[in-house]
């Protein structure tokens, strides 16, 4: 019998071949939709969860809450690990990483610039189940100056010789290669290219200090403990560490240093938690969004919903070609549990050929699909015999699910209604689903179109605000700190260039996220009782940093041209003014205390500007006047020919036998850079909501097809009766409209919410326009429009005596 149902089946398949066509088209779309997504999820949900004991690794984090702000730290100071161990019996182990920054690697004529460089414990790798595959994993990181490398750095300096055992200058440091390593896996929340001991820095003679951040600190705890029990005896190790450490350090009271314990609040976050539930501005690397999986989870969903609803519509708006072989059936005794069977093996049959297809689109799509997510996602993920098992299992569901309606529908016809030609007419109510599942067809495809535009607008609001700074015609050299004492002459020598406008030296650039950090409070305030500790950013710059970005001065004056002549003076930002409590008093000549009890003189109030992302509410920064801060210069340039100015700064930079290669940024691409995600993002609502239409279409087009069929006669009555052509179209079309106009009234709404909530995540954000919807609506409706009018013009033109020659 199964046999026969196959035959069956794909006798009808060749017979209705556009329909099939349609139907598989649809269906391979969206399964392929949806293994993109899926791939991209597990791979999100699957993030640091590697490790042996990943369930029992859990990252130290600090939650600083002062008087007017409060910060979230990934990372710790150098003692906090150690001291959390030896307070707690139930942790088994900790570990350290932290980050060497940007330095210069030279092994023999070798020299690069790297970003990947990482200090770590002589456990790290154990703790992380990360297998050194040449080099002892047990001693390879325990003696200073030792390094671990993978792979691809082997090669990079070393070639195709062994790097193991060979020392290689990283810095100032020559260490020595204890160990290599293969690739730091893709789903981690760090990434590094080489590891260098903790024992080269940390020495055991080093202050072990708890009050500070920077070392990121990872438990592993044993399997029955508790982390909520084990973060509520925190606080006695804040009493016992930190609150004497402030006091030394600050110089404070007792009483004054005792309320760290209330605003200096250690806590645990679990491993497999850190990519999707952490992103503060200080993690190792940018890490993920829970609400993003939500986001495209809720894709996912919706795309193979609407393939299944297209299945559905399609399959019943063949019906009427099929009414005489389904009542031949009856007539000869067919039951209807066997009718219904023949038509899900039909529609299992199809989505294994969608599945098919849909895996071959996968694979040309996945390098497109890749740009979009940021993703490296391989073809073999797909066909893995996991994958392929889950693929089995969808292909069944979506089969079963897209082909039951059908099938029930189909095999509900009556004998003596089909004998008399009346092919497949049914109830009102069963017109009325179909009806149903095209609205929620384009609710989703509108919803989708309403979204694409409001994260294009939110990403266009950010990257067009006014940022209080002017960050075109502005080129960043880097590295500037290998010239040594000839950065100034440098400087000087590209002001001699008409072409540039302005330069300064500095090694904070807005965009960069390189600022320092720091604990201030305003002297005054603090000696009638009322001490409003914030935490604050660091610059340091010279007097000519403000005119070259464009900055303004709200209050006070700038730097003067000699730094040393303003060594106790700060200039703050209008987000310090307000967070330091100054309320309409004036900040000019009054003295703040930094930790460690230095005292400044507030000389001037710059105007708020974004130095981070504008998704972050502008901080409070302090400036200090240095000449010493090397690490950039900052030049604001005005020429058509920006290639040949460049060329000609590149030999300038030469001409100083710099130890490093000329290296170069334009402020404008840096920020541009920093909303990556949402560009991301915005490319796949885009693509998403261009498929879902393609979809909703196809299902519009079988209703349309499948109504018209229904009322064949009644346009053939209408035309001899007098009716235009253009009458019988619009009649047509009215009653689909209809449809479209009600699914753009249900999405409106629910759509303003979910964007809504989006939006929260950023501090500044737009207002969600009105027109948005009315734009998204009639994109909708002209699209149906057009789907629409295939069919009904196909039926207006067509000859009445044809279908009523029966009559």
């Amino acid at each position: 019998m199964i046999k026969n149902f196959i035959v069956t089946a794909w006798r009808s398949l060749k017979t209705n071949r556009v329909f099939s066509i349609i139907n598989v088209f649809g269906l391979s779309v969206g399964l392929a939709c949806c293994m993109l997504i899926g791939a991209y999820l597990y791979q999100e949900l699957t993030y640091d969860s590697y490790p042996a004991n990943a369930k029992q690794l859990y990252r130290v984090e600090l939650h600083s809450n002062g008087n007017n702000s409060a910060a979230d730290f990934p990372s710790v100071d150098v003692a906090v690990g150690q001291g959390i161990k030896n307070a707690f019996p139930e942790v088994l182990d900790f570990t350290r990483l932290t980050r060497r920054g940007s330095v210069f690697v030279k092994y023999g004529q070798n020299e690069f610039k790297e970003n990947a460089i990482s200090i770590a414990d002589s456990n790290f790798f154990r703790l992380f189940s990360i297998p050194i595959i040449e080099g002892d994993g047990k001693t390879a990181l325990t003696e200073p100056k030792s390094v671990v490398i993978t792979k691809a750095f082997e090669k990079k300096y070393f070639g195709n010789s062994s790097g193991l055992g060979k020392a290689i200058t990283i810095g100032n440091e020559l260490v020595k290669v204890t160990g290599i390593i293969n690739e730091i896996p893709a789903n981690s929340h760090f990434h590094a290219d080489a590891f260098i001991s903790m024992a080269t820095y940390v020495t055991p003679n080093a202050r072990q200090t708890w009050s500070n951040v920077g070392y990121f600190t990872y438990l592993l705890l044993n399997k029955n403990a508790d982390p909520k029990k084990l973060e509520a005896g925190f606080p006695q190790l804040v009493a016992k560490f930190v609150v004497p450490e402030i006091q030394h350090d600050m110089g404070v009271s007792l009483s004054e240093a005792q309320k760290s314990v209330n605003s200096f609040i250690f806590f645990l976050q679990p491993l497999t938690d850190i990519h999707l539930h952490s992103a503060t501005k200080y993690e190792f690397e940018a890490n993920g969004d829970i609400h993003y999986v939500y986001i495209f989870g809720a894709l996912a969903i919706f795309i193979l919903l609407l393939a299944c609803i297209n299945f559905t519509n399609l399959s019943t708006a063949s019906a009427t070609r099929r009414s005489k072989e389904i009542g031949i059936r009856k007539v000869l005794g067919s039951a209807k549990n066997s009718i219904i069977s023949q038509f899900l093996v039909e529609s299992v049959m199809l989505t294994f050929l969608a599945m098919l297809i849909a895996i071959g689109l996968v694979y040309l799509l996945l390098p497109y699909f890749n740009n979009l997510s940021g993703k490296q996602i391989y073809i073999g993920f797909f066909l893995n015999l996991k994958a392929l098992i889950v693929e089995i299992v969808l292909t069944l569901m979506v089969g079963i699910v897209a082909g039951t309606y059908p099938a029930f529908f189909l095999s509900s016809f009556q004998i003596i209604s089909i004998l008399k030609g009346n092919s497949g007419a049914q109830p009102a109510n069963r017109a009325g689903l179909r009806s149903s599942l095209i609205v929620l067809q384009f609710a989703i495809s509108t919803a989708l179109i309403i979204a694409t535009f409001v994260v294009y607008q939110q990403l266009h609001f950010m990257q067009d605000k006014k940022l209080g700074y002017d960050k075109n015609q502005v080129l960043v050299i880097n590295d500037t700190y290998t010239l040594g004492n000839n950065i100034n002459a440098f400087k000087q020598q590209l002001l001699n260039d008409n072409r540039i406008v302005s330069a300064t030296i500095s090694g904070n650039v807005p965009g960069y996220s390189n600022q320092g950090g720091t604990e201030i409070y305003v002297k005054d305030l603090a000696e009638k009782g009322t001490r409003n500790e914030i935490q604050c950013g660091i610059y340091w710059i010279q007097n000519s940093y403000i005119p070259t970005l464009g900055m303004q001065l709200a209050k006070g004056r700038n730097f003067y041209p000699s730094a040393p002549a303003d060594s106790a003076s700060v200039i703050i930002n209008e987000a310090a003014v307000r967070d330091l409590g100054f309320g309409r008093s004036d900040p000019i000549g009054k003295t703040i205390i930094r930790s460690g009890q230095r005292h400044f003189t507030i000389v001037g109030v710059v105007k708020d500007f974004n130095y981070t992302s504008a998704k972050q509410k502008i901080a409070p920064l302090m400036m200090l006047s240095s000449n010493n801060s090397n690490g950039a210069v900052i030049v604001r340039i005005k020429t058509a020919d920006v290639h040949q100015l460049i060329n000609d700064i590149k030999k300038q930079w030469s001409s100083y036998n710099a130890g490093a290669p000329f290296s170069y940024s334009f402020l404008d691409d840096q920020f541009a850079s920093l909303y990556k995600s949402e560009e991301s993002t915005g490319r796949i609502f885009t693509s998403f909501a261009i498929l879902a239409l393609i979809i909703a279409s196809l299902g519009l087009f079988g209703l349309a097809a499948f109504m018209i069929r229904q009322r064949v006669k009644e346009i053939g009555i209408r035309k001899v009766l007098g009716a235009s052509t253009a009458t019988i179209i619009a009649m047509l079309s009215k009653e689909f409209l209809k449809l479209i106009v009600i699914a753009s009234v249900i999405a409106f709404p629910l759509t303003w919410y979910a964007m809504h909530k989006w939006l929260e995540d950023f501090a500044y954000r737009i207002t969600i326009q009105w027109w948005v919807f009315l734009v998204a609506g009639a994109v909708a409706l002209l699209v149906a429009a057009i789907t629409i009018s295939f069919q009904s013009i196909k039926a207006a033109l067509a000859n009445p005596v044809r279908s009523l020659r029966s009559e």
